[in-house]
């Protein structure tokens, strides 16, 4: 099958999975409400210069619909005092107890019927119009200039960026609260580090290799630069690839989902992988080659590209992880992805590659709208003789052994 076809089956199973771009619109219009809300005169943070941005997957622009439409979006916020606060002096509770009762009082003035709700790093809203999200907002103030440093050192000697881009990156670093840590209540340096914008502009790097793609988007959006663009207007190869396998993971551990790879795990192994490619088709086929080969023998197994120290697989090796069989299910899932996805893209029968769209990604495609699209002849069959099997032929292989 022709790279033209591939990519039309990829882009119908998309359009089956993706959020339309409302539901980001509609996300970023709550978080610059809550950013309007918590940076007005009369707030408690007022004085501390606080900055609200998206992080997760709707800062990525890889956002998937729930497998249950009535499950709520996660859209996570950071909210950064970046000015007067200091882990000299404010203990971790005292930040989260400050930022807390903005939150609350926003609750109140935007007549948020749920009560917030302390999580283990945040507070979280529940808040319901056109679309329901969970809403949790992260309280953090900027790291020290030495641990900034530090990480981007660390960067530039993992090759995880260039002396230019780790230098942007380390400096959006962030400590965030958490509250199981022994000194959540007490004075003192030692904080949890994070650094969600910096881990975007991380996969943004990763997205502009694709230079033929953006030039496309450029005058399809009637755009000056891309920058211009919110992420989730990109539609790079790699968003598409990143959001073809979360869906496909989902659905492979619907029924266990305790064992199921984190977001964070595919979206970095992923982006790694990434090479440029100016297609879904292409980057599918280089990161399902390449993704196994990505992960460490030994901790951390999968480096964090922003803090190269935190390891995203750290679980793997808990007694939880053992138990959930974490790492093996993932080796195995990235196997199944990549016989999965050459099945569908190789087969030349539209109502097969329905049917198995609709059972390994849940995605219920048009079979004559996919044929008029594609342009697919009748398939080719052979019938074996021995086990009465019917396969397709020729069967492109997914990537090249």
């Amino acid at each position: 099958m022709s790279r033209e076809r591939a990519n039309s089956i990829l882009e119908e199973i998309l359009g089956t999975i993706e959020i339309p771009d409302s539901a980001y619109e509609t996300a970023e219009r709550r978080y610059r409400d809550f950013g309007g809300w918590i940076g007005r005169r009369e707030s408690n943070c007022y004085a501390f210069d606080p900055h609200i941005y998206v992080q997760g997957s709707f800062r990525l622009g890889t956002v998937i619909r729930p497998l249950d439409e009535g499950k709520p979006y996660d859209l996570d916020f950071s909210c950064n005092l970046e000015n007067g606060v200091t882990k000299t002096s404010h203990t971790q509770e005292a930040l989260k107890a400050l930022v807390g009762s903005e939150v609350e009082s926003y609750r109140k003035a935007r007549g948020i019927q749920a009560t917030m709700t302390e999580k283990t790093r945040c507070w979280r809203l529940e808040y319901a119009d056109q679309l329901n999200f969970h809403m949790d907002i992260v309280p953090c103030i900027p790291e020290a200039d030495d641990q900034r440093r530090t990480i981007q050192d660390a960067m530039i000697r993992a090759g995880s960026a260039d002396r230019a881009l780790a230098r942007v990156v380390a400096d959006l670093t962030v400590g965030i609260t958490d509250n199981r840590r022994p000194n959540y209540r007490v004075l003192s340096t030692d904080w949890n580090v994070s650094n969600p914008e910096g881990y975007a502009r991380w996969f943004e790097a990763r997205m502009k290799l694709a230079a033929s793609h953006f030039d496309k988007r450029l005058i399809e959006a009637k755009a000056a630069k891309i920058d211009d663009l919110p992420a989730f207007k990109w539609k790079t190869p790699l968003q598409r690839c990143v959001q073809i396998l979360k869906r496909h993971r989902d659905i492979r551990f619907a029924k266990n989902p305790d064992s199921k790879p984190i977001s964070i795990i595919i979206t970095t192994l992923a982006a790694r992988a990434y090479q440029g490619e100016s297609d879904p088709d292409l980057a599918m086929e280089r990161v399902l080659g390449s993704i196994g080969g990505l992960i460490n023998r030994q901790s951390p197994r999968v480096p964090n590209p922003v803090n190269p120290a935190e390891d995203f697989a750290d679980k793997w090796a808990t007694p939880e992880g053992r138990a959930n069989r974490l790492e093996e299910n993932f080796v195995a899932w990235i196997e199944q992805a990549n016989a999965d996805f050459k099945l569908i893209t190789s087969s030349t029968d539209t109502d097969f590659i329905s049917a198995q769209a609709m059972q390994k990604l849940g995605a219920r495609l048009n079979s004559t709208r996919l044929k008029e699209k594609v342009g697919i002849a009748a398939p080719a069959i052979i019938v074996s003789p021995k086990s009465h099997q019917i396969t397709e032929t020729p069967a492109r292989p997914w990537c090249k052994k």
